[in-house]
């Protein structure tokens, strides 16, 4: 669907990788290694989107250092699109809001990092309704060609997971 509105690959993969965990940053020849693309197909969507104002960059080292720029315009617009894109935008709408005692959602694995997966990993911390729970991913599993696996932890025990860290994304909180 998104590959049909941005004929780049390399540009819809950057998308996913910086947009999604706006906390993530990456450097050139790391994301081309990442993508299995050339570094120059990468530079030059690179330039562009920090041209537009979509990314921003430091210098650390003698690398430069890539991250979207929350303060553009459109970021939030372009997050939801590529959290409809990934069919996490299903799971916050039909899944969290109605399974009770919840705290926080955190996504993690490979989509937490921007990269395309056909498995959805979430972090549950609190104590939803398990029943329920299995009823509703099986129900968002029809409706988006993903997988949902999922862990749950207590308010308690979650207080020794270490989830503020850019490999995990906050889905969502009380």
């Amino acid at each position: 669907m998104l590959e049909t509105l941005i004929s780049s690959k390399t540009r819809v993969k950057l998308l996913l990788r910086l947009f999604l965990n706006p906390g993530s940053k990456a450097y050139l020849r790391g994301l081309a290694d990442e993508f299995a693309e050339s570094t120059n197909s990468v530079r030059v969507e690179l330039n562009r989107f920090e041209e537009a104002g979509m990314l921003s960059s430091d210098v650390v080292g003698n690398k430069k250092v890539f991250q979207a720029n929350q303060e553009y315009p459109l970021f939030g617009e372009i997050r939801k699109i590529l959290l409809k894109y990934t069919g996490l935008q299903e799971i916050i709408d039909n899944v969290i809001e109605e399974l009770g005692d919840l705290r926080k959602v955190y996504l993690i694995g490979d989509l937490a990092l921007g990269k395309q997966s056909n498995i959805i990993s979430l972090i549950i911390i609190g104590n939803p309704d398990r029943h329920f729970l299995i009823q509703l991913i099986t129900k968002v599993e029809t409706l988006i060609p993903k997988k949902v696996q999922y862990l749950i932890y207590s308010t308690e025990e979650s207080e020794t997971l270490d989830l503020d860290n850019d490999k995990s994304l906050l889905l969502w909180h009380e």
